[in-house]
């Protein structure tokens, strides 16, 4: 009925249509690595730990088990150089991006309020604000905005490593963006869903350090005053399909958080946290899911320069970065001659022209194919 409905932006995926047909016309199929999503099995001893807590007939608790939240502790001591997390400032969540699209809201935010998200960003961010009737203002640092506009913020959005560049924030980079949110009393959630993910520098693996979270105490302070830190086990994992995730931080923020999503339901059902849990004990598998991508990255980037596309930044996360120096929709429309699906830069902001995002995403099998088409 006419009248009805939110006023949201159209989704900008429905653009990538007449791109993906021209694709699957390649005698091969198309290889489509514009959407991330994982492509991988579910490791098995998640899908058991599943099948082990089917028989549910209560309803969950929206805080999560007392078992859930210590297992969200001890990664991030382990993982994320984060001790000492109290699991009462714990949550798990519907997957990452219903969080990210409702944290505003469930701030209390308001038509007269400011969210700052990234130059170059994930577009749930903006919609989060207006699903509150807030203000989103795109900015790599507040010192940027008019004073008018900074008095008003009130959540700034960090995202390291980032979707779609792969920038990963350094620990005096991170302090910085806390000290000055805190001097203007905003909350800062810090978007980490591929910390996992690094390379290079930001490799363990290979002789580099972690990705730092906002949580970090070099970052945090010696508070988690104002501070969010949310991850999904989506990309880790390969548990896109559960809907697993969680936030930690702020132990005032948190039980204002918890009661009003125990109001509107939004629990993550026993089941699924039960395989969180187990994701969350394994380190095995995170490696060799990594390892993978490790491989289809080292396939795939040389491939794209060859092609003529410039990789910048991509020093974490499943995405490759770049640009051909012309319009971004010439760009998608060579590749997809060649049968190779990307995803539009423009998708994530004005500083996002010119650019497109290549996902990891693919089998051996599809990068491979990729690959070859691009050589």
């Amino acid at each position: 009925m006419e009248g009805f409905g939110l006023r949201l932006p159209e989704y900008p995926w429905n653009t990538m249509q007449p791109y993906l047909e021209k694709a699957s016309l390649h005698p091969d199929g198309a290889v489509n690595l514009s959407i991330g999503t994982p492509v991988d099995p579910t490791p098995a001893l998640v899908q058991d730990a599943l099948k082990a807590a089917s028989d549910a007939p209560g309803y969950p608790t929206t805080h999560g088990t007392p078992a859930l939240r210590k297992a969200i502790a001890d990664w991030f001591a382990s993982r994320r150089n984060v001790a000492g997390l109290d699991p009462a400032a714990i949550m798990p969540t519907v997957g990452s991006k219903e969080l990210v699209a409702w944290l505003p809201l469930l701030l209390g935010l308001g038509k007269n309020d400011v969210v700052v998200r990234p130059m170059v960003a994930y577009p749930t961010y903006d919609i989060g604000a207006l699903l509150a009737g807030a203000t989103p203002v795109a900015a790599d640092n507040l010192d940027d905005l008019e004073p008018d506009v900074r008095r008003r913020v009130k959540l700034v959005w960090v995202n390291s490593p980032g979707n779609p560049t792969g920038i990963v924030r350094s620990r005096e980079s991170l302090r910085e963006i806390v000290d000055k949110a805190r001097a203007i009393g905003a909350v800062v959630a810090s978007d980490e869903c591929y910390a996992e993910l690094g390379w290079g520098q930001w490799d363990p693996e290979r002789g580099g350090e972690t990705v730092p979270s906002v949580l970090d105490p070099l970052v945090a302070q010696g508070s988690h005053e104002g501070l969010l830190s949310i991850y999904s086990l989506s990309k880790q994992s390969n548990l896109a399909g559960y809907r697993a995730a969680f936030v930690a931080g702020d132990p005032v923020l948190m039980p204002n958080l918890i009661n009003s999503r125990k109001h509107a339901g939004m629990i993550v059902p026993y089941p699924i946290q039960e395989a969180m849990r187990t994701a969350l004990a394994d380190n095995g598998h995170v490696q060799a899911q990594k390892d993978l991508y490790r491989g289809r990255r080292e396939r795939l980037l040389p491939a794209l320069r060859k092609f003529g596309i410039d990789i910048q930044h991509s020093e974490a996360g499943l995405y490759l970065w770049g640009t051909a120096g012309e319009d971004t929709w010439t760009t998608v429309d060579r590749l997809a001659q060649l049968g190779v699906v990307v995803g539009p830069g423009v998708f994530y902001g004005e500083q996002g022209k010119g650019f497109i995002r290549v996902a990891l995403t693919g089998s051996d099998e599809r990068i491979d194919a990729a690959v070859e088409r691009l050589s």
